[in-house]
């Protein structure tokens, strides 16, 4: 066994760490001051510009895209040690294009929708969002109803999506809709790609969530969509969508490590320097365990989420090695980034520091894509046989 990322994967993984480094940490402080304002968590234009600039000219987009379309087809091994570097700043950024997104039309893009929506996508000339979950259909897809019913050569879409990042700037949604009834209760469900300028696709309300994100709700009224715009093939659009929901997933993991590494680096530099009561923080055997916790659990994240991406890349099912890190990296990492805040004290509780905007993400990264106790009883039922 080989435990190392090969050594082009481990050079691209030093070239972010300080692109990183020099390029979005410094913007952390002003991050931090929007956010804590109420203006939410975000890189200005010029920002946001500048950054983009740097990491295009440094070769860091369409890492995992497809070589004919212009990318670097990376296998997902490497993504995770990019994504780990990513996660370790509080500053957002994505490097075009968004690799879930982008996985779920390799697999089921043909060949006009490539040229259409994969191709623009992979140069960083579109954004885009998915639709997926509904008002009453979170984590439990079956309860899906949002339909869409062929209508001569197009289909139109009716229905309401929440939780959607992105919605009111993406170019093009993909929208997860009901296309088949069944009566055993397993709908068969298509996605589509949906224009931002479609009539009938209506941005309702933006959302602000705690950590300085937003989503969106979104209704869908007589929405007519071209047929050639149905992805993949009608009624099974269940699959691809794991594709997306499993990327998103392993990023999540790999953010996890990022930011828990973070928090331990704050804690071991912090430590020896804060004295309490005669004797350094680093004297102390609750900051100690601290430390130690928190250095196990991101060995075991680390190979966790790369045994993950290995069998990934082997072309292996991983359904259950993806819910297990997606649940384990996301509490773990909340956890140390936790023990962190308490050991800074009162300055843990601010937001200059961007353990508190790291947190809050954590928090809502325990829900995304799944919640931690579905996660843990998917595992759980696969193992007892218990599989409805």
């Amino acid at each position: 066994m080989n435990f190392e990322l090969a050594h082009e994967h481990q050079m691209l993984k030093d070239l972010v760490a300080k692109f990183v480094k020099a390029q979005l940490m410094p913007l952390e402080a002003d991050v931090l001051a929007r956010e804590s304002s109420g203006k939410g968590s975000y890189l200005s234009k010029d920002e946001l510009a500048k950054v983009d600039a740097v990491s295009r000219d440094l070769g860091l987009w369409g890492l995992d895209a497809p070589e004919e379309v212009g990318g670097m087809n990376l296998p997902m091994v490497a993504m995770v040690g990019v994504n780990e570097e990513l996660g370790r700043t509080a500053t957002p950024y994505t490097l075009p294009p968004d690799s879930p997104n982008l996985r779920m039309m390799m697999v089921a893009a043909d060949a006009r929708q490539r040229e259409a929506y994969l191709e623009p996508y992979v140069r960083g000339e579109t954004i885009s969002a998915i639709g997926i979950s509904e008002p009453g259909a979170g984590a439990d897809p079956s309860r899906m109803t949002t339909t869409a019913v062929q209508d001569g050569d197009d289909w139109v879409i009716n229905g309401r999506k929440i939780w959607i990042t992105r919605a009111a700037e993406a170019d093009f949604t993909i929208l997860m809709a009901v296309t088949d009834k069944n009566p055993n209760g397993r709908n068969g469900m298509s996605a589509f790609l949906v224009d931002r300028d479609t009539p009938g696709f209506n941005v309702l309300r933006k959302i602000p969530m705690i950590d300085g994100s937003a989503t969106y709700e979104i209704a869908l009224e007589e929405c007519r969509v071209p047929g050639w715009k149905l992805l993949g093939t009608r009624g099974q659009g269940f699959a691809p969508m794991q594709v997306r929901l499993g990327t998103r997933r392993i990023e999540m993991a790999s953010w996890s490590i990022g930011m828990a590494q973070r928090a331990l680096d704050m804690m071991v530099e912090y430590a020896p320097q804060r004295v309490t009561f005669g004797k350094p923080l680093a004297a102390r055997q609750t900051v100690q365990n601290w430390v130690a916790d928190a250095a196990t659990r991101i060995h075991a994240m680390r190979l966790m989420t790369y045994d993950c991406a290995w069998k990934i890349d082997e072309g292996r099912d991983t359904r259950q090695e993806i819910s297990m890190i997606k649940s384990y990296c996301t509490e773990s990492a909340y956890e140390i980034v936790d023990h962190a805040m308490q050991m800074f004290g009162g300055m843990g509780m601010t937001r200059e520091l961007p353990l508190y905007l790291m947190s809050n993400k954590l928090r809502t990264m325990r829900i995304y894509d799944g919640p931690s106790e579905i996660h843990n009883w998917v595992v759980a039922r696969n193992l007892l046989g218990t599989r409805e």
